[in-house]
């Protein structure tokens, strides 16, 4: 691909000027396949995949990198652009603006560039993509003029491409060191999706972000993760990523979009390096989404819902995670990705509102966000949730069921995630997880949540020890439940679960609720994609009083796959 975006850039070098002198935004046509887009402060040259020879300060800044383009399902995927139009012009609070449209098979890029701003605006619109599980746009620039990378969790240099040493690769895009230290991979630069204000990659005198204010065309939940930046380890372009659907670090997620679906807009902006100035221009972003002078009926349709969570305990349902999603759903939050998704929290009463959520039908979901509710074991659903243009939706009071049974003990909080647990949330890192025991027994009443480890990958045995102080309660029980609550799982390891020596369950990779995600592997510390597994057996046969032991015992692994934790619990 670099030897192709080479051949584009020598056969263009008469065709982009180092500094472009129009007044304003612009798009020239060079021939059929060749156009520039810029402004006055930064062009670009596209040609029919790749945008090339980004002039900013009199500095290119894609130079030997492949540039700008959009794929999916991979490099093998690269949309073609047969043309390109202006389709609107406008100004806003005095400036002027073009929209750039690149049209290709599958759908339409939109530049959407203003006099003065280093940048553009984008967006895109599907028309004919396939069924698919990835979709981005991206940056392939300079490594010499952006040698740094910076997310919301991590601000470092970038591995020099002589660390990529073929010899010491040992799994996808992960390398161990030259010195045998540690490791090297992609997947350690990854953020929350739906947390992020501003990254990119930057040096001394250029910057490059994204600035995403609006994240209702992402896929997922609150859990949703994805890469943002990283060394191509083939060329050592510096890339900057717009996973706009990913699943890095998912099962799978095929989604079927429909005609008119729309990413963005995103700002995609340049300035000279400083972290302070991209900050405070997001800040600026987030507090004008949803923009007002995109002119698009259906983005500018919104409306709002609210509304009380309430425990049929009685309790309010404090910082549960709340979800708008698909409507009367089929697939889980995580893997939602159709459409347009809405995140939120709680407050300390169970309250909570969406603001400026598109019209349409929505399905709500809650679950335990830790916190005061840290014991919900179950989660909520309403559907046909309907947001109307302008109006807010209120909900009322609406009652979420709890169970009523009786807990013998709870290890780690119930939120869908490995906080709390020994490296739980630690920063992203690869084979971290090999750091935990084969051999652990955790003591209920006086063990800590941190001496469980936050991930099983060793053959051995897992035991939870625990007492039974009700004898009533034990004399009268009949079915005890051990709820296994997995924060993720990658595949290749398989676990036995005993209680007293007596098998009352089993986790067996490649069994249904079991298939891989590959967060353990690709260095993720807090979360993959969430499971959830409920195992009965006779109490009254299987529980004593005293000394009792539920044991989970791995029995097949894999190297840094297996089991990442959220919570169990045992109840009756």
């Amino acid at each position: 691909m670099k030897f192709i975006a080479l051949l584009i850039g020598a056969a263009l070098a008469s065709a982009s000027p180092a500094k472009h002198e129009a007044p304003g935004p612009f798009l020239n046509q060079v021939d059929d396949q060749t156009w520039i887009i810029g402004n006055e402060l930064w062009n670009l040259t596209q040609g029919p995949k790749y945008g090339v020879k980004l002039f900013y300060k009199n500095h290119d800044c894609v130079g030997d990198a492949v540039g700008h383009y959009a794929s999916y399902n991979g490099a093998a995927n690269d949309l073609s652009w047969s043309s390109a139009s202006i389709v609107k012009r406008g100004s806003h609070q005095g400036a002027k603006y073009i929209d750039v449209q690149f049209t290709a098979a599958e759908g339409e890029m939109h530049w959407v560039i203003f006099s003065g701003l280093a940048g553009s605006y984008q967006y895109f619109v599907n028309r004919a993509l396939p069924v698919l599980g990835e979709f981005r746009t991206l940056w392939r620039l300079d490594n010499t003029t952006f040698p740094r990378g910076k997310t919301s969790v991590r601000d470092e240099v970038l591995p020099p491409l002589s660390d990529y040493i073929a010899a010491n690769k040992i799994q996808d895009e992960t390398w161990l060191r030259p010195d045998g230290n540690g490791y090297i991979t992609k997947y350690d630069l990854t953020d929350w999706t739906r947390k992020q204000t501003y990254y990119g990659v930057y040096g001394n005198r250029f910057g490059s972000w994204y600035i995403n204010p609006g994240k209702d065309y992402y896929n997922g939940n609150h859990l949703k993760q994805e890469l943002m930046i990283h060394r191509e380890s083939a060329t050592g372009d510096a890339v900057q990523l717009n996973m706009v659907h990913g699943t890095h670090f998912m099962v799978t997620s095929a989604d079927v979009f429909p005609d008119g679906k729309m990413w963005g807009p995103w700002l995609w902006y340049l300035n000279d390096g400083s972290k302070e100035d991209a900050a405070k221009k997001a800040k600026k972003e987030f507090a004008s989404w949803p923009y007002t002078w995109f002119k698009d009926e259906a983005y500018q349709s919104r409306g709002s819902v609210k509304g009380q969570l309430v425990l049929s305990d009685g309790r309010p349902a404090a910082n549960a995670a709340v979800f708008l999603g698909d409507n009367h759903p089929n697939k889980t939050a995580l893997d939602m990705g159709s459409d347009y998704y809405y995140t939120s929290y709680a407050d300390s009463k169970g309250r909570f509102e969406f603001s400026d959520v598109r019209t349409a039908s929505y399905g709500l979901q809650a679950w335990s966000n830790g916190s005061k509710i840290a014991d919900v074991t179950t989660s909520f659903l309403h559907n046909d949730v309907v947001v109307t243009k302008s109006r807010t939706k209120d909900l009322g009071r609406l009652k979420w069921a709890v169970s009523k049974k009786t807990k013998l003990f709870q290890v780690g909080d119930f939120d869908r995630t490995s906080y709390g647990f020994q490296y739980g949330g630690a920063p992203d890192q690869h084979a971290l997880v090999a750091n935990c025991p084969a051999n652990l027994v955790y003591r209920v009443g006086r063990s800590k949540t941190s001496d469980w480890c936050f991930g099983q990958t060793y053959q051995g045995n897992w035991t939870i020890s625990f007492d039974i102080r009700d004898r009533s309660k034990h004399d009268a029980a009949r079915n005890a439940t051990l709820i296994v609550s997995l924060a993720g799982y990658s595949s290749g390891a398989s676990s036995t679960i005993w209680a007293n020596g007596q098998q009352i369950g089993n986790l067996t990779s490649g069994a249904p609720g079991l298939a891989s995600d590959p967060s353990l592997y690709r260095s993720m510390t807090t979360a993959g994609e969430w499971r959830y597994f409920e195992f009965e057996f006779d109490a009254k046969k299987v529980l004593k009083e005293h000394g009792n032991e539920v044991t989970f015992q791995l029995t097949r692994n894999t190297t840094w796959h297996g089991f990442m934790w959220d919570s169990v619990v045992l109840e009756w």
